[in-house]
């Protein structure tokens, strides 16, 4: 009989990926606030109702599984950093993660595993500094989100149940997120990096990102903090290039950092600002980078 895994957030572009992955080893539920999109991305899989602000609607499906994988969370990049947007920001993951130790905490048989998201974001930003999974948390919004919501994963949570965060990088994936969006201008010839081009860019390829998340559930030896970053960050001046010799396209073009802020407010910090973060546990595990380098994983994305 297949180990029983409940997987928030299953319909984003991480997810559906990692849902895909597990189905050959694990039975697999998904939580999902529409029930009919969940079942249209996932017909062999059991779709439960989520509302994270309601448990006592879903706290009996957690009774009894392996592992809880918990990836739902607003889009940081959905729009402008408004007081309201920040709330829910805030509240679908700090809420969310609260209420889902919580009912771990009133299962009977409790998971072996809870896995949760977290972001780069933690570390703050800096374009000289370099982060491990050590580092202390920075400062500003999403790294006190990060904080929190880590802290929320861990701070009620039975000792023997295993927490991995998974600290994820810039997520390149030709159809959704950060490289789909610049792919449009480069293709237009008008391309390039955005504000100075000095910031670091953290990225991952998707399916190496999937498998640290397998790794997280599978492996009972990982625990704590995880960079979900490849091993060899870039600036942003160095990915807008490579990109541009990928696409066979220039790279000459860059949006000024004051554009970026008028379009998206303080949420511009997300593409203006960066971090130099390394996958230390990742790599002394001897974890295997399949797209260990930009180029080799703009190649698989893009041709």
């Amino acid at each position: 009989m297949k180990k029983r895994i409940v997987i928030t957030g299953a319909t984003g572009l991480i997810g559906k990926k990692l849902v895909k992955r597990l189905l050959p080893d694990f039975d697999i539920t998904i939580f999902s606030r529409s029930i009919d999109n969940a079942k249209k991305v996932f017909p062999e899989c059991k779709i439960v109702k989520y509302n994270y602000a309601t448990p006592d609607d879903w706290e009996e499906e957690l009774e009894g599984v392996y592992g809880v994988v918990h990836l739902a969370g607003e889009n940081v990049a959905s729009g402008r950093w408004t007081k309201m947007q920040k709330q829910k920001i805030y509240n679908s993951r700090i809420i969310s993660t609260e209420n889902l130790v919580n009912v771990i905490n009133k299962s009977d048989v409790k998971p072996e595993v809870f896995v949760t998201s977290s972001a780069t974001g933690y570390y703050g930003y800096s374009d000289t500094e370099v982060f491990t999974e050590d580092s202390p948390a920075g400062d500003g919004f999403l790294a006190d989100v990060c904080a929190d919501w880590e802290d929320a994963a861990t701070c009620e949570l039975p000792k023997y149940v295993r927490h991995v965060a998974v600290r994820t990088g810039v997520v390149l994936d030709k159809n959704e997120g950060a490289l789909a969006k610049m792919l449009l201008p480069f293709k237009l010839f008008a391309g390039g990096p955005l504000g100075s081009g000095k910031q670091w860019m953290p990225w991952i390829h998707v399916d190496d990102l999937v498998e640290i998340y397998f790794r997280a559930i599978t492996d009972e030896t990982l625990s704590g903090p995880v960079n979900g970053t490849a091993p060899n960050p870039v600036r942003m001046k160095e990915f807008a290039g490579t990109l541009g010799k990928v696409l066979g396209r220039p790279s000459i073009l860059p949006v000024p950092g004051f554009a970026v802020k008028m379009l998206m407010g303080e949420a511009s910090e997300i593409a203006l600002e960066g971090a130099n973060v390394l996958p230390d546990k990742l790599n002394k595990s001897d974890f295997n980078f399949k797209y260990s380098t930009l180029k080799k994983a703009l190649e698989d994305l893009l041709k």
